[in-house]
């Protein structure tokens, strides 16, 4: 009688290998922004961790273009067009309130700072009111200090930025910049080079690394503010059905390496690549200047009122105590610094 023992043992690899294959989760990963842009990588550096931490059971497929222009990303992962993006709040005016907290001026001067507190604030008070609704926020984080750039003159004073036509990323910049006066009109961060090149604007409000990351070296001022003139806030997010399809122990990983975890890698990432971009302006001779008092104290008057309208406006969704909440997250990012 042949021996089919080796026969036998080679067919129940086979099957178990295929079992594996059948049993494995990929997660269709979408981004809006360059494939080398540090908010991409920290996409791709969370994937690789979720993908070691379920011994392969979970992976990401990491899609050749965007699922939807970047407005559109929020609702694109809740209807699952993709299982995983990040989107900023600010793109769809009015919806996301809570969330403009994050992006008042003067808070910090890195996007570490400011994204852990953020996110700290994040899971103790906006998490449980459900403002992300439809989808799982694995994280929330901010960019680096907002600044104004200009392509040429340069903004010393309120009245120079009102002659000025500006592209703005939405959010609370939106309504200070109506408060002070300037023409701003909102466009994703992708639309930056074709409205600078064309001179259709005469400048944008960006942190430090766009200038290399949206490829625009036709500015040639920049404007900075203590803490930053605005932030921009994001969320990072899974498409709901996907994550509650996943194994327990899956979700378990995916929540070790979401939340601060994550909000921190992309935070570091943001600083990393706002410092190289200091580095080429000051090559490319970009000139940079601070906000003199007088600027600085005219944008802190106008942004007191918005900053009562919002904790108006927060409390009546639910929020309690939402200038406390401020208090305590300018406090916060004092803490991480």
């Amino acid at each position: 009688m042949k021996n089919h023992f080796p026969r036998l043992a080679a067919l129940s690899v086979v099957c178990v290998a295929a079992g594996a294959t059948q049993a494995q989760t990929v997660l269709q990963v979408s981004t809006w922004l360059p494939p080398s842009h540090a908010a991409t990588l920290a996409q791709n550096q969370w994937c690789d961790a979720v993908e070691k931490g379920t011994q392969g059971s979970v992976k990401c497929n990491l899609l050749p273009k965007a699922v939807t222009a970047p407005p559109g990303t929020f609702d694109a992962v809740r209807d699952g067009l993709a299982d995983v993006s990040y989107t900023v709040d600010g793109y769809t005016p009015g919806r996301f309130v809570f969330t403009q907290v994050a992006e008042f001026p003067f808070l910090g001067d890195s996007s570490t700072a400011t994204s852990v507190a953020y996110q700290r604030i994040y899971d103790k008070y906006f998490a449980p009111l459900g403002e992300h609704r439809g989808v799982k926020a694995l994280a929330v984080f901010t960019h680096g200090p907002g600044i104004i750039f200009s392509v040429k003159e340069p903004v010393s004073s309120v009245a120079d930025a009102a002659r000025m036509k500006f592209r703005i990323g939405g959010g609370n910049i939106n309504e200070l910049s109506k408060l002070m006066g300037w023409n701003t009109t909102l466009k994703p961060a992708t639309s930056s080079f074709e409205l600078l090149s064309t001179g259709v604007m005469d400048g944008t409000f960006f942190p430090d690394e766009s200038l290399q990351s949206m490829r625009l070296s036709m500015v040639k001022y920049a404007t900075t503010f203590p803490g930053g003139l605005y932030n921009t806030s994001f969320v990072f997010m899974m498409n709901e059905a996907k994550y509650n399809s996943l194994k327990p122990q899956e979700r378990a990983v995916i929540d070790k390496v979401s939340g601060e975890s994550a909000a921190r890698l992309f935070a570091a990432g943001w600083d990393r690549t706002d410092a190289e971009s200091r580095d080429i302006q000051k090559q490319t001779g970009v000139q940079r200047q601070m906000a003199n008092s007088a600027f600085v104290a005219e944008v802190k008057k106008k942004q007191a009122a918005l900053e009562d309208r919002w904790v108006e406006t927060a409390e009546s969704r639910g929020l309690k105590n939402a200038k406390a909440v401020l208090d305590e997250f300018r406090a916060e990012v004092q803490k991480v610094k």
